[in-house]
């Protein structure tokens, strides 16, 4: 582990295990870990860990446009002006998540709606056929972190989906 709690990314892989975030929705039942992908997204990984460092209520919706996913913007309200000044590079980057794939979506002020905000969305993947089609377009977003347990949170998304919105519970698993 470094000074920051990451893991080293120049341990040889199964020496330490890669550090995950936990989510969770008490109504669905939702609990699953999520495993940071360090190596391929470093900067959005070491983001996801820091801001969750301390245990945070995101709301959270089935969205539209994208298909199977559960989308969790996190509140302006929630980041520093140093997060929002910084933004996230784009890593790891995909149009079309997978199942268990967990997509850290950046985009910077003005772009969603002419807002003054930036948009720092967590999507979570449920099943086939997913795609980041947004009502602005095609936006790549960064695969950061992958939930192995797909069944559990496919069948949590999905009473997500007919329940309606809810708040997503993300904090450091372990």
């Amino acid at each position: 582990m470094t000074a920051d709690g990451m893991h080293d990314p120049t341990a040889r892989q199964g020496e330490t295990p890669l550090p995950a975030i936990r989510i969770r929705e008490e109504r669905s039942g939702l609990s699953v870990a999520a495993t940071l992908i360090e190596d391929r997204a470093p900067a959005n990984a070491a983001f996801l860990w820091s801001f969750f460092a301390t245990p945070r209520l995101i709301p959270a919706i089935h969205a539209m446009w994208t298909g199977p996913e559960i989308s969790a913007p996190i509140p302006d309200a929630e980041l520093t002006e140093a997060e929002r000044a910084a933004g996230l590079p784009l890593e790891n980057a995909t149009i079309m998540p997978q199942p268990g794939d967990v997509v850290l979506t950046f985009l910077p002020p003005r772009v969603w709606g002419g807002g003054p905000a930036p948009v720092f969305d967590i999507g979570l993947f449920y099943a086939p056929g997913a795609r980041l089609f947004f009502p602005i377009g095609w936006q790549a977003g960064s695969m950061v972190a992958h939930v192995a347990d797909v069944t559990a949170l496919a069948a949590a998304c999905r009473r997500i989906r007919h329940s309606g919105a809810c708040t997503l519970l993300f904090e450091r698993d372990g």
